[in-house]
Formats: structure tokens, C-alpha cells, sequence
């Protein structure tokens, strides 16, 4: 009993410690999260006020607000300097090439995942392969092959490029969520006299739909801020997607840049990736939420 009563006072100042040491924790995560989020608000803050100054305001005092709303430079950053020529061409090639490697890598994932048959395995590491080949190392095969095919300079050559280097990423994702998936559904809906197409997209693809929305938050935004492909494989000014028509506005002006215009093109580029993100976060959440209900 003796023993027993020495140790009850040590384990009571035990924890008040572990709550400190709690609170310690938590205090450096939320301190931890408030600088992070200071770090991408503040830039993108100081971005959306300077798309509404004039080019003087700008250089004379770039944190300052602006005195006067300047609309205009949205319509000149559309018009004038064809942003809004080189937002329909992205939409039309990120689109095309989100929907097909969607469809055509949930397909490839759910036949890999869940049939057995020879070269299964072989295919499956292949489409892991092509995740370490480097981007820039294919630029002069891809260049030749579309040029072979007719398809260079074109928005349907850079459509199935994009399709081709993000379909491995696709694939990899989404194997684990149909090898998840239980047997017993895929086989009552065979009994039910499904066939295999009805039973993939009516059955199996509405319960990966979590994997579905995340692979879609990530393909869109490695396709909308793609680069180097689109400068290798497309230098046509006339099929330009956004991070081509950003780079040609703000070199083609030299020092006379119109820097108003040249933030609310920025505006322009980054206000979809934001709205396609919260978009596909809330499809996301309530999946997850349904699939826990059930």
C-alpha cells in the first residue's frame, strides 16, 4: 500500500507536464501554419491588388493600394495582349486531355487491380517506368513523332501529349483504390446480370470517386502550369496555351512592359486553379463522407 500510494502522486504530476508538452505541440504547429499560410496569402493578396494599378503605382510603390480601380486592365490583359485567345486554347487542351486520361486511366487501373492474366505485371511496373523517365529527355523523340503524324504545332498533337505523360500517374493512383474495392459488390452485380462495362462505370467507378477527385486535382494542375512541352511542341503564337502567352507578354514589351495588364493576366491564369481545386476539395470531403456513412 505504501508503494502504491508514493507512485499515485508521481503519475498525477505526470500530467500536467504531458499537457504542457501538449500545448507546446500545438502552439508550434499553429505558429508553424499561420507562417505557411502567410506565405502563399500574402504574395497571391499582393498579386490580385496590383492587377487593379496603373504601371506607375506599381513601380512608384509596389505595396501600396491602389488609388484608383483600374478594370481596364483586365480588358487589356484579355484583348490586347490575347490572354483570352491563350485561356480558351488551354481550356480546350487541359480539358480534352483531363477527360481522356481520367476515363482511359481509371479503365487501365481497374483491369491491372482486379483481373489476372499474363503481362499483367509487366504492364503494371512499365506504367511505373514511365514515371522516372524525365520530361525533357523525350522532347526530341516527341518532337519527331508528332511531326511524323502531322500533329506538331496543334493543339490535338499537345492533347495527346499531355494524355501520354500523365497517364502513368493515373494509373499508379488509382490501383490501390480498385484493389481496395471489395469482391463481393463486383460479384452481385455480375449475379444481378450486369456486364463488365455496366458493372465498371455504374458499380466499381462511383466507389473510387475519392481516388477519382484527388487524381483530378492533381492532373489538372501539373497540365494547366505544364511549360516545357507546350514550348518545345507548339510554337505556333496562334495555338499558345497560358504559360506560353504569359512568358511571350512579358518579354515581348521589353522595359515597356504594361504591368497592370501583366498582373491581371496572373489574375487570370491562377483564378481557375483555385476555383477547380475547392471544387474537387468539396467532392472529395463529401465522398469520403458518404462512403463512411455507408
Amino acid at each position: 500500500m505504501t508503494t502504491t500510494t508514493a507512485e499515485r502522486p508521481s503519475l498525477v504530476a505526470r500530467v500536467p507536464q504531458r499537457a504542457k508538452e501538449g500545448r507546446g505541440v500545438a502552439a508550434t504547429a499553429h505558429f508553424a501554419l499561420i507562417l505557411w499560410s502567410l506565405l502563399v496569402i500574402l504574395p497571391l493578396l499582393w498579386t490580385l491588388l496590383s492587377s487593379f494599378k496603373s504601371t506607375q503605382e506599381v513601380l512608384g510603390n509596389p505595396l501600396s493600394l491602389p488609388g484608383k480601380l483600374h478594370f481596364e486592365n483586365y480588358a487589356n490583359a484579355w484583348t490586347t495582349a490575347g490572354i483570352g485567345r491563350y485561356f480558351v486554347n488551354t481550356v480546350v487542351v487541359v480539358g480534352t486531355a483531363l477527360v481522356l486520361v481520367m476515363v482511359l486511366g481509371a479503365m487501365c487501373a481497374y483491369v491491372l487491380a482486379r483481373f489476372t492474366f499474363p503481362g499483367n505485371r509487366l504492364i503494371y511496373y512499365s506504367m511505373l517506368a514511365g514515371l522516372t523517365f524525365p520530361v525533357f529527355l523525350a522532347i526530341v523523340p516527341l518532337f519527331f513523332v508528332l511531326k511524323n503524324l502531322s500533329l506538331l504545332n496543334t493543339l490535338p498533337g499537345l492533347i495527346i501529349t499531355y494524355v501520354a505523360f500523365a497517364l502513368p500517374f493515373t494509373v499508379f493512383f488509382l490501383h490501390s483504390f480498385f484493389k481496395a474495392l471489395p469482391g463481393e459488390i463486383y460479384e452481385a452485380a455480375q449475379i444481378d446480370g450486369a456486364g463488365e462495362w455496366r458493372t465498371f462505370f455504374s458499380v466499381m467507378l462511383p466507389m473510387a470517386r475519392p481516388g477519382m477527385a484527388s487524381v483530378a486535382i492533381f492532373n489538372f494542375l501539373g497540365l494547366w502550369n505544364q511549360f516545357l512541352l507546350p514550348v518545345a511542341l507548339n510554337t505556333d503564337s496562334n495555338n499558345y496555351v497560358l504559360s506560353q502567352g504569359m512568358a511571350s507578354f512579358a518579354s515581348q514589351a521589353g522595359y515597356a512592359v504594361d504591368f497592370g495588364a501583366l498582373f491581371a493576366a496572373v489574375v487570370i491564369t491562377v483564378a481557375p486553379v483555385l476555383v477547380v481545386y475547392i471544387i474537387f476539395q468539396r467532392q472529395l470531403q463529401v465522398s469520403v463522407t458518404q462512403g463512411g456513412v455507408k
